[in-house]
């Protein structure tokens, strides 16, 4: 077999319409509140415009709030299963900075904020990734209960996890606004005109 003949490189493209909606929105965020925010708007829009589920992610500079990237679920609008919010915002961060570590020497504290807890492949991405602190809309079980997603087998001592490497948890940030936004999420599901891409399901 030839090498040529085989797929040699693959990208997970953002879509147009991040730029109008992050074109109001300042470089720098300060608070916690405004950054958790911006991804729950995000995630909202990001379903309505049908390239995958309704998740948001950003990374940004912890004390100074400048917005380091940004990233949507797109595995539908990419047909990538890996096009995670999470790994969309670690991937456009890193390769922003030019670097694999986001932790690295001579860089400031990254922060990586998403609208709910990291699924099974985010869990590991975002571990990886070089963030110092992780900011989180909500988590619990209403994820899986409204949007029908199944998140994998996610150990109970996921935060603890995060911790003992050094990544700061912060939960519950604006859970009600997030759970608002899969409830609208699950209407559009019962509608029938919502593709759910669990591609394999716990029995």
């Amino acid at each position: 077999m030839q090498f040529s003949t085989l797929a040699h490189t693959f990208s997970l493209d953002l879509p147009a319409w991040l730029e109008d909606e992050l074109a109001p929105v300042p470089e720098a965020l300060p608070t916690r509140e405004e950054r958790v925010a911006l991804v729950n708007r995000l995630a909202d829009r990001n379903w309505r415009e049908g390239n995958g589920g309704p998740f948001a992610a950003i990374i940004v500079e912890r004390e100074s709030g400048r917005i380091v990237s940004v990233g949507v679920n797109v595995v539908l609008s990419n047909d990538i299963s890996l096009g995670h919010a999470e790994v969309t915002a670690i991937g456009m961060a890193q390769q922003a900075l030019g670097t694999w570590d986001l932790g690295g020497e001579g860089l400031p504290e990254h922060e990586l904020v998403v609208n709910w807890r990291p699924c099974v492949q985010c869990y590991g991405a975002t571990m990886w990734s070089g963030i110092t602190s992780l900011v989180l809309a909500g988590q619990g079980p209403e994820l899986e209960e409204l949007t029908t997603f199944d998140e994998g087998p996610m150990i109970a001592t996921w935060a603890e996890d995060f911790e003992a490497r050094g990544i700061r948890v912060a939960v519950d940030v604006a859970k009600p606004e997030a759970i608002e936004v899969f409830e609208q999420y699950r209407a559009a599901i019962d509608g029938g005109s919502i593709t759910v891409y669990n591609a394999r399901s716990a029995a």
